[in-house]
């Protein structure tokens, strides 16, 4: 496929480590090229933040042919983009490419009226402030990073480094993603949500810490088989204490995550070993290679083979 291009968009009083983190994430060296990167601006000139000069490869023009448009931050809430800007953004998702907000890059696209009736991701501390300014919005205050309709918003500064390499999956797999994080020395895939990084005023009790050790317990027994009263009973508490703090924890239902957690093992195998399809539905816990086939197309839109197909003999 040819190689996927990325805009990474500047603005006034841009944030240095934010803005590192796309460009740091998709042009990692690899024995291939993975993607092309350009900066933009409004106007193609230099930009300065504190003591960076950043000197753009273009104004906003150069974004009308770009697969992944990235705004990595924001330089204040209550400053809408540019109409340039703004109808850059709208066009490229009418014809399909993503359009990505990191952190407070959020409003831009909220701004432009992309997330009405959407889901979205920020940074916790704006949470009352984004809820309402854009009251059309279906603001997620615990996930990581939300994903709809190849629009994709983040929480904070350590989250763009999720969501960029959530991204990578999306055009490459599990294999390469995992390989460029390792290579920054990053978690390919961090469990939990927002909620795990929110100032508390209180110090973190012990049912908190439970669910920590109930997550870690699922991960390394996916082939068995676990309902809610199970894990409960794992961490000592009751059905409805324990639905109501593994909700918090993850921002999903216990049988979501799960199914997310079989599945992304699923990927794994499929793309590191040659188990057949029911040898690795048995090893992640679906009790048929029918279930694991239905979840794994209802999740990516392939099936398994095609999967395997993809992404396990990869040249990189």
């Amino acid at each position: 496929m040819p190689i996927p291009s990325v805009g990474l968009v500047a603005y006034p009083n841009f944030d240095p480590f934010l803005f590192s983190i796309p460009h740091s994430v998709f042009t990692i060296p690899m024995p291939n090229t993975l993607f092309t990167l350009s900066t933009v601006s409004a106007t193609g000139l230099p930009l300065s933040a504190g003591t960076f000069t950043l000197q753009p490869d273009g104004n906003f023009d150069l974004l009308e042919h770009m697969d992944i448009i990235i705004v990595p931050g924001w330089h204040s809430p209550d400053a809408p983009p540019s109409r340039e800007l703004s109808a850059a953004l709208i066009r490229a998702h009418k014809r399909d490419a993503w359009v990505v907000g990191l952190c407070y890059g959020a409003y831009v696209l909220a701004y432009t009226g992309l997330l009405d009736g959407k889901k979205a991701s920020t940074h916790w501390q704006a949470e009352s402030d984004f809820k309402r300014r854009f009251p059309c919005v279906a603001l997620n205050t615990n996930s990581l990073y939300v994903e709809e309709e190849r629009l994709v918003t983040s929480a904070g500064v350590g989250a763009g480094v999720d969501c960029c390499l959530f991204l990578v999956r999306q055009f490459y797999g599990l294999k390469i993603a995992n390989r460029i994080a390792r290579v920054m020395v990053m978690p390919p895939y961090r469990e939990g949500g927002q909620a795990q990084f929110i100032e508390q005023p209180d110090p973190v009790s012990p049912q908190d810490a439970r669910i920590g050790e109930v997550l870690a317990y699922v991960q390394n027994h996916l082939s068995e088989a676990h309902s809610l009263d199970s894990l409960a009973q794992h961490a000592s508490m009751s059905r409805r204490t324990f639905t109501r703090h593994f909700e918090k924890a993850t921002g999903m239902t216990v049988g979501k995550w799960l199914t997310s957690q079989r599945l992304r093992r699923g990927c794994e195998l499929l793309e590191a070993t040659s188990l057949s399809v029911e040898e690795i539905a048995e090893e992640i816990g679906f009790n048929t290679s029918n279930l694991f086939r239905h979840h794994f197309r209802a999740c990516y839109q392939v099936s398994p083979r095609t999967w395997r197909k993809n992404f396990s003999n990869s040249n990189l």
